[in-house]
Order: C-alpha cells, then sequence, then structure tokens
C-alpha cells in the first residue's frame, strides 16, 4: 500500500499538494529504466546534452509566472523576489560554459612508444535528494552537471516543495531529455534508504539535516556508492574595525533574515569589533523594524511565514532558552506573529557560545551578535562549531581577510559579501556541514569518475 505525501502551506496550514509515494518495487523499476538509459545518453555528443540541458532550464523560466506564487504557498518566500530562476539560469549556464574543459581528457603523454591519458567517465545514475529552502537552485546544482557529464538522473524533491520536481521533469521532458534519462519520483524515506543499500545508484547527492545525511550514510554503509552531502551550517560573520557598517549591515541582515532565515549559508552569528559595536546594533535593530511580516502573495510583504510550524517552534525555543540564560532580545514582537509559522525576526545580544542559539542551526529570522576585541577572539568564535560552510569577513584589507580566511574552518571565505553561490567556485563544507563539493569544475569530478588509458604501440 502506498503512502501519501503532504505539503502543508504554511500561509495557512491547509494542505496545498499531495502525491503518492512509489512502492519499493514500483521505485526498483524506475532505477532500472535510469540505469539502462545512461549508456546511450552518455553516448550522445557533449554539446547535444548542453543544448538539451539548457533548453529545459529555459522551459523552467517559462514556467516562472506560475512558479512564484506556487513557491509563496508551499514554502512561504515572499513573491515580491520573484522566485529562483536567475540563480538557476547562473548556474546551469556556468557548469554548461565550463563543460568542455572540465571533462577534456587529462593528456599524460604520447611518443612512438605509448599513448596516455585519463578520461572522465559518468558514474552512472545519480539520485538526486533536493531541499525545500531553495528547491530549483539546490536541485540544479547537481542536476545540470550530472546530466551532461553523461549520467542519468533521479530527483526526490522534499514533501514541503512538492511540486518542484514535476515542474523540472515536464520541462526537461518537454524539450527532449528522455524521460528514462530524468525522472521525478515521490519516495518515502524508507524506501529511499532500501534503494540505497540496494545498490540502486551510483551516488547520491543529499542537502539537508545532519540527521539526514547520517541516514545516507548508513543505507550506503558496505555499498561503495558515493554520497556528497551538503548539511547543517552556522555560518559567521566578523566586521573588523576598518569595515564599511552600513554595507556590512545591510548584506549581514540581509543574509540572516532573508527568505525567513532559512537559507543554507545563511548567517546565524556575527561578531563586531568593539569600536564598531554600538553603530552596528543599531542599525541592524532598524533595519529589522523596518521588515512588513504578512501574507507571502502580498506585494508589499518582505517576511512572510517559516515554512512549516515545527521549524519555527525550534527558533521559538532557541531564543527563549537564550533570553532565560541572560541574553537581550532586541525586537519587540510584530503584531503578525501568530504564534505558528508567523515568527517575528530577532536580534539577541549578551550571547554567548554557551547557548543553542550560538550553537544549533536556528535555520530561522535570528542572528546573535557579539563583541570582540580582534582578530584572534573572532578566529577562535568563528571556529568554535561543529558546522563549517560559508564564513562572511568585513574589512578593506583583503591581505587581511586570505589570512583571517586561512584560519577559518569553512568551506567558503566571503570578503564583503555573504550569503550568495558563485558557480565558478566550489561549494563544499567541513565538518558536520558534510563532504563532497558542488558546482565549479570540481562538482564536474565529483560527478565522473577516472579512467586511464595505457595504449602501448605496435612499432613492427
Amino acid at each position: 500500500m502506498s503512502n501519501t505525501l503532504k505539503c502543508i502551506s504554511p500561509i495557512d496550514g491547509s494542505v496545498f499538494a499531495e502525491r503518492p509515494t512509489l512502492s519499493l518495487d514500483e521505485a526498483k523499476t524506475a532505477a532500472a529504466k535510469g540505469r539502462a538509459a545512461q549508456a546511450a545518453w552518455a553516448a550522445r555528443p557533449l554539446q547535444e546534452r548542453v543544448d538539451l540541458v539548457m533548453a529545459g532550464v529555459a522551459a523552467v523560466g517559462a514556467m516562472n509566472d506560475e512558479i512564484v506564487p506556487e513557491l509563496a504557498h508551499m514554502m512561504g518566500r515572499p513573491v515580491r523576489f520573484g522566485g529562483e530562476f536567475g540563480g538557476f539560469d547562473e548556474r546551469a549556464s556556468h557548469m554548461a560554459a565550463i563543460a568542455a574543459e572540465a571533462l577534456a581528457p587529462i593528456e599524460v603523454g604520447e611518443d612512438e612508444t605509448f599513448k596516455r591519458y585519463i578520461k572522465r567517465v559518468p558514474l552512472g545514475l545519480v539520485l538526486v535528494v533536493a531541499p525545500w529552502n531553495y528547491p530549483y537552485m539546490t536541485a540544479i546544482n547537481t542536476v545540470a552537471p550530472a546530466l551532461i557529464a553523461g549520467n542519468t538522473v533521479i530527483l526526490k524533491h522534499a514533501t514541503q516543495t512538492l511540486l518542484v520536481g514535476e515542474r523540472m521533469a515536464r520541462a526537461f521532458h518537454s524539450v527532449g531529455v528522455p524521460e528514462e534519462v530524468f525522472q521525478n519520483v515521490f519516495l518515502s524515506h524508507d524506501t529511499t534508504s532500501d534503494l540505497i543499500a540496494a545498490n540502486a545508484f551510483d551516488f547520491v547527492n543529499f542537502t539537508g539535516s545532519v540527521g539526514g545525511g547520517k541516514a545516507m550514510e548508513r543505507a550506503a554503509a558496505g555499498t561503495f556508492t558515493g554520497i556528497g552531502l551538503e548539511l547543517g551550517g552556522k555560518d559567521p560573520g566578523y566586521v573588523m574595525e576598518d569595515a564599511d557598517v552600513d554595507a556590512a549591515v545591510d548584506t549581514l541582515i540581509d543574509g540572516a533574515m532573508f527568505n525567513s532565515g532559512q537559507c543554507c549559508c545563511g548567517i546565524e552569528r556575527i561578531y563586531v569589533h568593539e569600536s564598531l559595536f554600538d553603530s552596528f546594533l543599531e542599525k541592524a535593530l532598524a533595519v529589522v523594524r523596518g521588515y512588513k511580516m504578512g501574507n507571502p502573495l502580498d506585494q508589499d510583504t518582505t517576511i512572510g511565514p517559516m515554512a512549516n510550524v515545527r521549524f519555527a517552534q525550534e527558533v521559538r525555543a532557541q531564543i527563549k532558552e537564550a533570553v532565560e540564560a541572560g541574553a537581550t532580545a532586541h525586537i519587540d514582537t510584530f503584531p503578525e506573529d501568530d504564534g505558528g509559522t508567523y515568527l517575528t525576526p530577532q536580534i539577541l545580544t549578551d550571547v554567548t557560545h554557551d547557548m543553542r542559539v550560538m550553537r544549533d542551526e536556528s535555520f530561522g529570522p535570528v542572528v546573535g551578535i557579539m563583541k570582540v576585541k580582534g582578530d584572534e577572539e573572532a578566529i577562535a568564535l568563528m571556529n568554535d562549531s561543529d558546522f563549517g560552510l560559508t564564513a562572511s569577513l568585513w574589512t578593506q584589507d583583503v591581505a587581511r581577510a586570505e589570512r583571517v580566511g586561512d584560519r577559518i574552518e569553512t568551506g567558503t571565505v566571503f570578503m564583503n559579501r555573504a550569503d550568495y553561490l558563485d558557480p565558478g567556485l566550489c561549494w563544499t563544507g567541513c565538518k558536520q556541514t558534510g563532504r563532497g563539493g558542488g558546482l565549479s569544475v570540481i562538482g564536474y569530478h565529483n560527478l565522473t569518475r577516472p579512467k586511464s588509458y595505457h595504449l602501448k604501440k605496435v612499432t613492427k
């Protein structure tokens, strides 16, 4: 008997969409179809695969007027921000542009006796398990390069954004990508684990919680299936004494609060040099107090609901615990805060690393701000975390940012910016944020395997 996945809209708690899950046998059939189609797909010329993928991307873009309100219904992002197609297209376009170079054989040498080189060959069937917070952009990070490299793909999307995978598959199929080459499926957690344990896939890319990543690793144990993981985050910002305070406030507070704080590389803790602390805090409070909370379908809304009541309750719990332990909450409760998905954005001071709000992933509209004396203290605090995705440094001195960045345990070092994924750079993390890397040339390396050729010539 199949189960049903239900997307509960954070706007009003209604069921926005529901889909039946595949049985294990049905899921195995889908995986078998993907495997059977892979060789023929990989045999197509690289440029043909690139063109089909980019046509699929454009077909998604043609749906944007429908996608934007659909996302608001599913996960609460205000329509005024226009969806994700800009980043979706940017990432796919970059991976398409570098494909020929990234996938080109490595020439080792050729003489009268031997020809030697290393090819990058597709892994086979790739499972992409995508999250709900940026459902199109996070999915395309792997879908585009995997298909371009000659893999077939099965996409399993989060229940909160149930319709995203359907739209992507429909768009790609409409331009000629074979249905068996790119499949969207609805699976239970147990069925997903059973498929991985049965060696149904050659690679699994998962973006989600630390607990979810552990479940993926347990399922894959002993199968030698490759796994790429982007898990939790607690990304810091550090504002040095020579920083542009206005720019730092605008970027870091937006990085903490945009999408109701539900960003993989959102800013969750900020360390400010003591000489700028008061000015930074005053400006930050003015920004947050100026937000308009409301229905994300309203064009005037600048901060919508969190995607799920349980996500909001975890943030409320972290704030409550911090205040009880001595933290100061500066933002009065918004009148629209309903105790459910609509949650007042909050700035905390007098916080310490003994508080969960400064250690556990919040993934919501709250940020703690601490005063520091200089680089040594800031570096120690930034590294005092189980996570490492990005860190945002604010200074006018590039060399100083590089020196500080070299000492931070993180996947990406930003200077004078935050909360952005450059597709030319490897998107990666360390510690409990996970392992592997997407996008850039390295993203192609993680979706292919090296195959060496050592060819001895007949010289007689």
